[in-house]
C-alpha cells in the first residue's frame, strides 16, 4: 500500500524537508526530500485499512530545523489480493502475505526493522537484508530478520513478524535497506525503505553560555531558554527539580566544571531536550516521563535517602542518551549481598520506554547495574542500546534486559564479578540481542533466561566462570534460543548465599525447547576435565556425543589456554578480581571456528570468524567512559 501527497512553500532559505511518519509507536523519520519550492513524495510499504499521520519540518543549509508541522492524516485503502501461482487469490495458510515495514525509534548506531505478515503457517518464510548509506554503492549484507511467531507471556502479547536489527551504523546518517522476503509457498517480494540514525546529542552551535553560581542559581535558571548553555561554576548546589524544556536542535544544557557538586536528587520530570553534562551528583538523577535527554560525563554517587539509585526513569521516557558516566552505589561485594533477597540496594541505571542509548558508563556496587523495568512497570521496551559499559560488583544482575519487547541490543559490555551477568527474564518474543560481551566471574549464572524467555540471541560472547560454563536453570521453557560463536568456560563449582554455580558441566539447559532453538559453532570447556551436560532432555558425555545428538554440530572443546594472556580460573567468586584480558591466542581451538554472520563478523581476518568476543589480534574495545 502507498499514499502520495504534496506540499509547497515559499520560505526563504529552505533547502529541504524532513518528513516524519507517526504511528502508535511515535514519530520516526522516513524521508528527507524536496527543494526550496516544495515537495512531492510517496510513502510506500504501508498496511491496508490503516490510519497514518505525517509531520513536516523544514531545514536550511546549516542544518537548522524548524518546529514540525501539525500532523495531517490519511487512511490506506483495502488491499488488492495477490494472485497465487495457480492464478487465484486464495491462501492456504502457508504462503506469506506481507504487511507493513517499520523502522521504529532509530538509535545512534542501530536500526530496528519490523516487517509484519500473515500466513506462513509452516514458518518457512525468510527475510534477508542489505543496506548502504543513501546514494552510495555497494550494498552490504546484514543478518536476516528473525522469524517471530505471535505469542504472549506474563501479561504481554506480540504479533507475528520478521524482526531484527542492522548493527554498528554511523550516527546521523540515512541508510537505504533492501528487504527480500522469500517463501517457497508464495508471497515473495522485495521492499526498499530508508531510515536515519540519530545524531550524537550536542549543544546548539553558537549557543550563549550563561554563568551560574550557587548564589545566582535561582535567577539564572528561571530565565533559561532553548539553546542556552548554563555553566555551573565550582561550588556546592542543593538538589533541584528542573522544569524547562529545550527544543529540536536547541537543547538546554546544564554543564558542570571541575568542582561542581550537587548534593541531593536532581529531577527532570516530563521535559524534553535537556542535557546534563559534567556534574557530580551526590544523590539520584531521575528523569521520569522525559524525552530526548542527554546525561553525559557525570559522576553520580548514590545515597540511601534517594533509594540507592543512580540514573533512573520509573515512567515511560524516549530516546535518552546516557553516556560516559561513573555511577557508584552503596552495595558491598559480599556473599550476604547476593541475589534477589540479598542485602543489596538500588539500580545503577534503569530505564523504560523506547530508543534509549546507554553507552560507555562505569557502574559499580548496585543491586542491578543497568536494568529495564519489569512486569506492569515495563512500557514499550524496544529499540534500546546497552553498549560498551563496564559493570562490576553488582549483587543481583549486571545487565537486566528483562521484559524487552524486541531489539534490545546488549553489545560489547564488560561484566566482572557480578552475581548474574546478563538477564532476560523474560524476553517477550524477541529478538533480544547479546553480542560480544565479556563476562568474568559471574557467581551464579552468565545468562538468566527465565520466566519463559523467548527469542534470545547469543552471538560472540566470552564467559569464564565458576561452576557450569553455560547453565540456565529456568524451570520453565527456554524457547527460540539462537546461539552462535560463543566461548563458555567453567569448572568446579560451589554454593554462595544459597545459590549454586553448578558442578562444572560444559552445557546445562534442561528446559531448552529443542524444536525451535538452534545452538551451534560454540566453544565449551571445563577445568574439571570432564565434558558433560544436557541439551534439553538429551545428555552428552563428550564432544562427539554433543555433536552427534544436538544442533551443536560444529562445537569445539576449549580450555583456558585459548587466551593469549594467562587467565586464572575464578575459584573463589567473592574475590574482587581485576578484569582479565580475554583476547584469543593465535592457533587456539577457538580461532577460525565460527560461522559467518553478516553485519556481526564483518572484517574477520582468518579462514572463518573466531569464537568469543574478540578476533585474534584485534584491539580491545573501550569499556566504560571514553577519554
Amino acid at each position: 500500500m502507498a499514499l502520495a501527497w504534496a506540499a509547497s512553500t515559499d520560505d526563504v532559505g529552505v533547502t529541504g524537508y524532513r518528513v516524519e511518519r507517526c504511528t502508535g509507536d511515535g514519530c520516526t523519520d522516513f524521508a528527507v526530500v524536496g527543494t526550496q519550492t516544495g515537495l512531492t513524495h510517496q510513502d510506500g510499504n504501508l498496511a491496508a485499512r490503516t490510519l497514518y499521520r505525517y509531520r513536516i519540518a523544514a531545514f536550511d543549509a546549516a542544518g537548522n530545523i524548524s518546529e514540525a508541522s501539525a500532523a495531517t492524516q490519511a487512511t490506506t485503502p483495502e488491499p488488492t489480493p495477490e494472485p497465487t501461482p495457480d492464478g487465484g487469490t486464495g491462501n492456504d495458510g502457508n504462503a506469506t502475505v506481507a504487511g507493513e515495514v517499520r523502522l521504529p525509534y532509530p538509535t545512534l548506531n542501530h536500526l530496528t526493522v519490523e516487517w509484519a505478515f500473515s500466513g506462513d503457517d509452516n514458518a518457512n518464510g525468510l527475510v534477508t537484508v542489505r543496506y548502504r548509506p543513501s546514494g552510495t554503492t555497494p550494498w552490504r549484507e546484514s543478518l536476516p530478520l528473525r522469524h517471530v511467531p505471535g505469542g504472549g507471556n506474563e501479561g504481554f502479547n506480540w504479533t507475528r513478524r520478521h524482526s531484527g536489527s542492522v548493527f554498528d551504523l554511523q550516527p546521523g546518517t540515512t541508510y537505504e535497506l533492501e528487504l527480500t522476503l522469500t517463501d517457497p509457498d508464495g508471497g515473495a517480494t522485495t521492499r526498499t525503505v530508508s531510515g536515519t540514525t540519530r545524531a550524537v546529542p550536542v549543544a546548539m552551535a553558537g549557543a550563549p553560555v550563561k554563568a551560574v553560581t550557587p548564589g545566582t542559581f535561582a535567577t539564572v535558571t528561571a530565565s533559561a531558554q532553548p539553546g542556552d548553555i548554563l555553566e555551573f561554576g565550582a561550588g556546592i548546589y542543593s538538589g533541584f527539580d528542573w522544569s524547562r524544556s529545550g527544543a529540536v536542535g536547541r537543547p538546554i544544557v546544564l554543564r558542570g566544571v571541575p568542582g561542581t557538586v550537587v548534593n541531593g536528587p536532581l529531577n527532570v520530570f516530563n521535559q524534553s531536550y535537556v542535557h546534563l553534562e559534567g556534574l557530580t551528583v551526590n544523590g539520584r538523577i531521575r528523569f521520569n516521563g522525559s524525552n530526548h535527554l542527554a546525561i553525559t560525563r557525570c559522576t553520580v554517587n548514590a545515597s540511601a535517602s534517594s533509594g540507592g539509585d543512580g540514573i533512573v526513569t520509573y515512567l515511560r521516557a524516549e530516546n535518552a542518551y546516557i553516556a560516559d558516566n561513573v555511577v557508584t552505589g552503596l552495595t558491598t561485594w559480599a556473599e550476604s549481598s547476593l541475589g534477589v533477597d540479598g542485602n543489596n540496594l538500588g539500580e545503577g541505571i534503569a530505564v523504560t520506554g523506547p530508543g534509549h542509548v546507554i553507552q560507555n558508563n562505569r557502574v559499580t556496587g548496585f543491586r542491578d547495574g543497568i536494568s529495564l523495568l519489569e512486569d506492569d512497570e515495563a512500557a514499550d521496551q524496544f529499540s534500546i542500546d546497552i553498549l560498551n559499559n563496564d559493570l562490576r560488583e553488582n549483587a543481583d544482575d549486571g545487565i537486566e534486559a528483562d521484559f524487552c519487547f524486541h531489539n534490545c541490543r546488549i553489545v560489547r559490555n564488560r561484566l566482572t564479578n557480578n552475581f548474574i551477568a546478563l538477564s532476560s527474564q523474560p524476553g517477550l518474543g524477541g529478538p533480544t540481542w547479546f553480542v560480544r560481551n565479556v563476562v568474568y566471574n559471574p557467581v551464579h549464572v552468565a545468562f538468566k533466561l527465565y520466566r519463559g524467555s523467548t527469542g534470545d540471541v547469543l552471538l560472540h560472547n566470552t564467559v569464564v566462570k565458576n561452576g557450569d560454563a553455560l547453565g540456565i536453570y529456568a524451570g520453565r521453557p527456554v524457547a527460540r534460543l539462537y546461539s552462535r560463536n560463543n566461548l563458555f568456560l567453567g569448572g568446579p563449582g560451589g554454593t554462595f548465599n544459597g545459590y549454586s554455580s553448578g558442578s562444572g558441566r560444559t552445557l546445562h539447559i534442561p528446559d531448552l525447547v529443542t524444536t525451535n532453538s538452534s545452538l551451534d559453532h560454540d566453544g565449551f570447556g571445563s577445568t574439571s576435565g570432564e565434558f558433560i551436560g544436557s541439551w534439553g532432555s538429551t545428555r552428552f558425555s563428550n564432544l562427539a556425543s554433543l555433536r552427534a545428538n544436538t544442533s551443536e554440530k560444529s562445537a569445539v572443546q576449549v580450555d583456558l589456554g585459548v587466551f593469549a594472556a594467562t587467565v586464572a580460573y575464578p575459584a573463589a567468586p567473592m574475590t574482587q578480581y581485576a578484569a582479565p584480558d580475554l583476547r584469543l591466542r593465535t592457533g587456539s581451538a577457538a580461532e577460525n571456528a565460527g560461522q559467518v554472520l553478516p553485519g556481526i563478523t564483518d572484517g574477520f581476518s582468518g579462514a572463518a570468524p573466531d569464537l568469543g568476543a574478540h578476533e585474534v589480534g584485534a584491539a580491545l574495545p573501550v569499556y566504560g567512559p571514553r577519554p
